[in-house]
Protein backbone atom coordinates (compact mmCIF):
# COMPACT_ATOMS: atom_id res chain seq x y z
CA UNK A 1 0.00 0.00 0.00
CA UNK A 2 2.37 2.47 -0.97
CA UNK A 3 0.02 4.76 -2.55
CA UNK A 4 -1.40 6.11 0.97
CA UNK A 5 -4.72 4.89 0.12
CA UNK A 6 -6.70 2.77 2.13
CA UNK A 7 -7.79 -0.60 1.35
CA UNK A 8 -9.94 -3.33 2.83
CA UNK A 9 -8.27 -5.41 5.19
CA UNK A 10 -5.58 -3.09 5.43
CA UNK A 11 -4.66 0.47 7.82
CA UNK A 12 -3.91 3.52 6.14
CA UNK A 13 -1.19 4.94 8.01
CA UNK A 14 0.33 7.60 5.67
CA UNK A 15 -2.86 8.60 4.01
CA UNK A 16 -4.54 11.81 4.79
CA UNK A 17 -5.37 12.49 8.20
CA UNK A 18 -8.18 15.33 8.46
CA UNK A 19 -8.30 16.85 11.89
CA UNK A 20 -12.08 16.60 13.56
CA UNK A 21 -13.55 19.34 13.53
CA UNK A 22 -14.31 21.30 16.69
CA UNK A 23 -17.85 21.93 18.48
CA UNK A 24 -19.13 24.13 20.77
CA UNK A 25 -17.18 24.77 23.97
CA UNK A 26 -17.78 22.28 26.50
CA UNK A 27 -19.81 22.67 29.10
CA UNK A 28 -21.66 21.23 32.60
CA UNK A 29 -25.16 20.41 32.53
CA UNK A 30 -26.49 19.40 35.75
CA UNK A 31 -29.99 17.63 36.73
CA UNK A 32 -31.72 17.97 39.78
CA UNK A 33 -35.68 17.19 40.87
CA UNK A 34 -37.03 14.69 42.93
CA UNK A 35 -37.03 11.00 41.98
CA UNK A 36 -39.01 10.03 39.58
CA UNK A 37 -40.01 13.11 38.22
CA UNK A 38 -38.04 12.19 34.82
CA UNK A 39 -34.73 13.45 35.26
CA UNK A 40 -32.83 10.42 33.77
CA UNK A 41 -35.05 10.24 30.79
CA UNK A 42 -34.49 13.76 29.48
CA UNK A 43 -30.91 13.28 30.81
CA UNK A 44 -30.21 10.38 28.48
CA UNK A 45 -32.19 12.13 25.74
CA UNK A 46 -30.23 15.30 25.46
CA UNK A 47 -26.95 13.01 25.49
CA UNK A 48 -27.73 11.19 22.88
CA UNK A 49 -28.61 14.40 21.13
CA UNK A 50 -25.55 16.69 22.16
CA UNK A 51 -22.77 14.18 22.52
CA UNK A 52 -22.18 14.41 26.13
CA UNK A 53 -21.35 12.19 28.80
CA UNK A 54 -24.04 10.96 31.07
CA UNK A 55 -23.07 10.63 34.60
CA UNK A 56 -26.11 9.01 36.52
CA UNK A 57 -25.70 8.83 40.37
CA UNK A 58 -27.50 5.76 40.71
CA UNK A 59 -25.30 3.86 38.65
CA UNK A 60 -22.03 5.51 40.37
CA UNK A 61 -23.90 4.74 43.82
CA UNK A 62 -25.35 1.39 43.29
CA UNK A 63 -21.65 0.20 42.19
CA UNK A 64 -19.98 1.51 45.51
CA UNK A 65 -22.71 -0.31 47.13
CA UNK A 66 -22.25 -2.95 45.87
CA UNK A 67 -18.63 -3.41 46.42
CA UNK A 68 -19.19 -2.21 50.01
CA UNK A 69 -19.74 -3.53 53.49
CA UNK A 70 -23.41 -3.93 53.78
CA UNK A 71 -23.80 -1.80 57.15
CA UNK A 72 -21.85 0.85 55.38
CA UNK A 73 -23.52 4.32 55.03
CA UNK A 74 -23.30 5.65 50.86
CA UNK A 75 -22.78 9.41 52.37
CA UNK A 76 -22.28 11.76 49.72
CA UNK A 77 -19.32 9.40 48.22
CA UNK A 78 -20.89 8.35 44.61
CA UNK A 79 -21.62 12.69 44.25
CA UNK A 80 -17.98 13.19 44.92
CA UNK A 81 -16.72 10.13 42.27
CA UNK A 82 -18.91 11.60 40.17
CA UNK A 83 -17.42 14.94 40.48
CA UNK A 84 -14.21 13.78 39.68
CA UNK A 85 -14.96 12.07 36.65
CA UNK A 86 -17.06 14.89 35.61
CA UNK A 87 -13.97 17.13 35.77
CA UNK A 88 -11.70 14.76 34.20
CA UNK A 89 -14.31 14.52 31.19
CA UNK A 90 -14.35 18.54 30.68
CA UNK A 91 -10.76 18.96 30.69
CA UNK A 92 -10.58 16.62 27.85
CA UNK A 93 -13.34 18.83 26.53
CA UNK A 94 -16.34 17.02 27.13
CA UNK A 95 -19.93 18.22 27.70
CA UNK A 96 -21.24 16.56 30.62
CA UNK A 97 -24.40 16.02 32.23
CA UNK A 98 -25.00 15.38 35.99
CA UNK A 99 -28.26 13.26 36.65
CA UNK A 100 -29.12 13.37 40.12
CA UNK A 101 -31.58 14.67 42.89
CA UNK A 102 -28.95 17.22 44.10
CA UNK A 103 -31.55 18.05 47.11
CA UNK A 104 -29.48 20.32 49.13
CA UNK A 105 -27.89 23.91 48.11
CA UNK A 106 -24.42 22.57 49.07
CA UNK A 107 -24.35 19.67 46.69
CA UNK A 108 -25.51 22.21 43.65
CA UNK A 109 -22.80 24.72 44.52
CA UNK A 110 -19.96 21.66 44.88
CA UNK A 111 -20.84 20.90 40.67
CA UNK A 112 -20.91 24.46 40.13
CA UNK A 113 -17.27 25.03 41.83
CA UNK A 114 -16.39 21.77 39.41
CA UNK A 115 -17.53 23.65 36.28
CA UNK A 116 -15.47 26.70 37.97
CA UNK A 117 -12.47 24.78 38.17
CA UNK A 118 -11.65 23.73 34.73
CA UNK A 119 -13.30 26.59 33.93
CA UNK A 120 -16.42 25.90 32.02
CA UNK A 121 -19.87 27.34 31.96
CA UNK A 122 -22.51 25.44 34.37
CA UNK A 123 -26.15 25.19 33.02
CA UNK A 124 -28.03 24.10 36.28
CA UNK A 125 -31.98 22.09 35.09
CA UNK A 126 -34.40 21.58 38.15
CA UNK A 127 -36.82 19.04 36.54
CA UNK A 128 -40.68 18.98 38.10
CA UNK A 129 -44.02 16.88 37.74
CA UNK A 130 -46.37 19.43 38.34
CA UNK A 131 -49.17 16.99 38.74
CA UNK A 132 -48.81 14.98 42.48
CA UNK A 133 -50.85 11.98 41.14
CA UNK A 134 -49.14 11.53 38.35
CA UNK A 135 -45.56 11.93 40.07
CA UNK A 136 -47.11 8.95 42.83
CA UNK A 137 -48.30 6.72 39.68
CA UNK A 138 -45.16 6.88 38.50
CA UNK A 139 -42.72 6.28 41.62
CA UNK A 140 -45.59 3.32 42.28
CA UNK A 141 -45.32 1.59 38.84
CA UNK A 142 -41.87 2.58 37.50
CA UNK A 143 -38.97 -0.51 37.29
CA UNK A 144 -35.85 -1.29 38.40
CA UNK A 145 -33.05 -0.38 35.29
CA UNK A 146 -30.01 -1.04 37.75
CA UNK A 147 -29.68 -4.36 39.49
CA UNK A 148 -30.14 -4.25 43.04
CA UNK A 149 -31.17 -0.64 43.36
CA UNK A 150 -32.56 0.90 46.43
CA UNK A 151 -36.42 2.87 44.89
CA UNK A 152 -37.50 4.83 47.20
CA UNK A 153 -41.57 4.58 47.97
CA UNK A 154 -44.07 7.58 48.10
CA UNK A 155 -43.85 7.78 51.25
CA UNK A 156 -40.06 8.20 51.07
CA UNK A 157 -40.39 11.14 49.21
CA UNK A 158 -42.81 12.87 50.81
CA UNK A 159 -41.02 12.48 53.64
CA UNK A 160 -37.42 13.55 52.69
CA UNK A 161 -39.71 16.94 51.56
CA UNK A 162 -42.05 17.13 54.51
CA UNK A 163 -38.34 16.89 56.23
CA UNK A 164 -36.60 19.61 54.74
CA UNK A 165 -34.28 16.80 52.70
CA UNK A 166 -35.10 18.55 49.51
CA UNK A 167 -34.45 22.35 49.60
CA UNK A 168 -35.77 25.31 47.89
CA UNK A 169 -33.09 27.00 45.50
CA UNK A 170 -31.80 30.01 45.86
CA UNK A 171 -30.58 31.12 42.25
CA UNK A 172 -32.02 30.72 38.61
CA UNK A 173 -32.06 27.75 37.11
CA UNK A 174 -34.32 26.59 34.08
CA UNK A 175 -37.45 24.45 35.52
CA UNK A 176 -38.95 21.87 33.44
CA UNK A 177 -42.31 20.26 34.24
CA UNK A 178 -42.35 16.68 32.71
CA UNK A 179 -46.28 16.21 32.72
CA UNK A 180 -47.63 17.66 30.13
CA UNK A 181 -44.60 17.85 27.88
CA UNK A 182 -42.99 14.88 26.50
CA UNK A 183 -39.00 13.75 26.77
CA UNK A 184 -38.76 15.33 23.08
CA UNK A 185 -40.41 18.17 23.68
CA UNK A 186 -38.54 18.88 26.78
CA UNK A 187 -35.35 18.52 25.12
CA UNK A 188 -35.87 20.84 22.27
CA UNK A 189 -36.77 23.08 24.72
CA UNK A 190 -33.76 22.71 26.87
CA UNK A 191 -31.74 22.94 23.75
CA UNK A 192 -33.24 25.90 23.21
CA UNK A 193 -32.16 27.65 26.82
CA UNK A 194 -28.83 26.49 26.36
CA UNK A 195 -28.07 27.76 22.72
CA UNK A 196 -30.06 31.11 23.75
CA UNK A 197 -32.63 30.14 21.22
Amino acid sequence: MRDGRARPGHFACNGPNPMPSLGPKPMLIVFAGLPGVGKTALARALAGRIGAVHLRIDSIEQAIRAAMPPDREMDDTGYRVARAVAADNLRLGHTVIADAVNPIAAVRTAWRAVAQSIPVAAFEIEVTCSDTGEHRRRIETRTRDIPGLPLPTWDDICDQVRGGGYEPWDRERLVVDTFRRSVDENVDAIRAALTGG
